[in-house]
Order: structure tokens, then C-alpha cells, then sequence
């Protein structure tokens, strides 16, 4: 009995010890093309979330109740009865907030070119050294940009390890033919997205959103005004972040995610802090301009 109890107890600690880092749902779509046989695009569906979720992203051991929800998109755009498909991937991630049952949106991407061969039944192969294939390459590289991301909301500085990951993914994928991992295919393409993360020009914004979130959201369940006061205080960091180059990748990124939350959190200020908040983020973020203007009558 005490050695089925020792196994059990081993056991236990050993599925502990390999548990997985992401929470994937994933989703494979084709509204605007004909597609008899639905099945194929299930078994997709089903590959991509087995690699997600089935794979270890972080060096650390993560529980099942700390895994990162996040969700993949995939709206299949065209696709040739075989092997070939082309489509649109929405990539979202989010992480709790402390003491409250909110969850604070920190990517949400659209990556209009992702392009792959996957026959029915097929093993999707992936390995860090080399590039394997399109499907498991995309798949790989924003699984290290969510744990990443997830790790500097945590952690200044944290996701380091794992945004020098994302880079070597694409890095080993520009030896293919296939877009988005090159630094002439587009100005919003995932080469670019790996180079803003890893750049030191962009520093700024990522120690912004450690304390964005630990200091700012993380209290703002148990002290909202104390909150909001820490987030306010931090805005000024937007408007250093680098201007030489405008419409660069990871400030755009940051925005699509944080522009309407950030609305929310000043939504319940006094009429200054509205004002003051609304000026900082117009000239951070004139692209959504209109969005924070709306303080202005709330």
C-alpha cells in the first residue's frame, strides 16, 4: 500500500513537473470559400491545438491553473482541395488581474500572411534548430511571443528569453520561401515584430508594461484610485517611446491591445486626470485619437 502510494505521489509530481505552458483554443474557419469535406479543417483545427498546448514554451514549471489563455484564429482565405492553404491568423493572449476574476488583453494580432501545406493526418514537426515547416514555425514563434509577453507583465524584462526564441524561429524560417519572416515583405510582419522585442529602443515600453500591470492594474481590485494614480503616472513613458520610427510593429501591437482598456481605467477619473490622460495618450497614439477623446464627455 505505502509503495502504491509512494508511485501514485511520484506520479503525480512527474505530470506536475511536464505541465504544459499554454491554454490554446484554437479555431479554423473558411466562411468565404466552398469546402465539402469539413473534416479536414477539424483535424487541422485539432493538430494546431495539440502542438500548442502539448508542447513545454517556458523553462519554468507551470502549473494547470497558470497556464496562459490564449486563442488562435485561423480564417482560411483559400485552399486547393489539397495540401495548400492561405489565410489570416488572430492571435490573442491574456493574463488575470489580482484578486479579480478580470483578465487584461495583452496581444492581439492579426498576421494576414500565414501560408502552409498540411495534409490530412499529418505529424506538424518542430524543432528550434531548424525550420520545419510554415504551419509549425507560426505556431512556434507566437507561442514564444505569448509566454514572452506574459513574462514581462510578470516580471521586468522578464520575457527576454523567450522574445531571442521568436527571433531564431524567424531567423531558421527566412532560409523558405514562404511571407512574413522577412524585413522587405511588409513594414507589420512578424520579422519586425521579433526585431521591436528585442530591441533596445523599445525598452521602454516593455518596463511600461511590467509596471503597467504589477503596479498599476495588479492593486487596482483592492484600491482602484491608487491604482489608476500609478497608471496615470506612468503615461509619460509613452510619449518617449522612440519617434524616429513611427508605425513600428510593437507600439502599434501594444495599442490594439491596451487602447480600449486604457479608456476604461480613466473613464471613472476626476476631469483633470481624464484630460490629462487623454492628452498624453492623442499624442502617444493618434491612430485612436478618437477613442480616448471620448473621455473628454464622460
Amino acid at each position: 500500500m505505502r509503495r502504491a502510494l509512494i508511485f501514485t505521489m511520484l506520479f503525480a509530481a512527474c505530470c506536475f513537473a511536464q505541465a504544459q505552458d499554454l491554454n490554446a483554443r484554437v479555431k479554423v474557419v473558411a466562411p468565404k470559400i466552398q469546402i465539402t469535406n469539413k473534416r479536414v479543417l477539424q483535424t487541422l483545427e485539432t493538430a494546431m491545438k495539440d502542438f500548442l498546448n502539448g508542447r513545454k514554451w517556458s523553462n519554468d514549471v507551470i502549473g494547470p491553473n497558470e497556464r496562459i489563455a490564449c486563442n488562435f484564429i485561423y480564417n482560411v482565405t483559400s485552399w486547393d482541395g489539397g495540401s495548400n492553404f492561405s489565410g489570416e491568423l488572430q492571435v490573442q493572449s491574456s493574463r488575470p488581474v489580482y484578486n479579480s476574476a478580470y483578465t487584461s488583453t495583452l496581444l492581439n494580432i492579426n498576421d494576414k500572411d500565414v501560408d502552409f501545406n498540411y495534409t490530412e493526418g499529418q505529424t506538424i514537426d518542430y524543432t528550434d534548430q531548424t525550420f520545419q515547416s510554415n504551419l509549425s514555425s507560426v505556431m512556434a514563434f507566437y507561442a514564444y511571443i505569448i509566454v514572452g509577453m506574459d513574462y514581462d507583465s510578470f516580471s521586468r524584462y522578464g520575457g527576454s528569453p523567450y522574445f531571442a526564441n521568436a527571433q531564431n524561429v524567424a531567423i531558421n524560417a527566412q532560409t523558405s520561401s514562404f511571407k512574413g519572416w522577412k524585413a522587405f515583405d511588409s513594414n507589420l510582419n512578424r520579422y519586425w515584430l521579433a526585431e521591436n522585442l528585442n530591441s533596445k529602443l523599445y525598452l521602454n515600453l516593455r518596463s511600461f508594461i511590467y509596471d503597467y500591470h504589477r503596479n498599476g492594474l495588479d492593486i487596482m481590485a483592492d484600491n482602484a484610485v491608487k491604482g489608476r494614480k500609478a497608471i496615470a503616472a506612468l503615461l509619460p513613458v509613452l510619449q518617449q517611446v522612440d519617434r524616429k520610427r513611427l508605425g513600428s510593429y510593437f507600439p502599434l501591437a501594444f495599442y490594439t491591445a491596451k487602447d480600449d482598456e486604457l479608456v476604461s481605467i480613466f473613464s471613472n477619473a476626476s476631469p483633470q486626470e481624464k484630460i490629462q490622460a487623454m492628452n498624453i495618450l492623442v499624442a502617444a497614439d493618434p491612430s485612436n485619437g478618437g477613442k480616448y477623446q471620448t473621455l473628454q464627455g464622460r
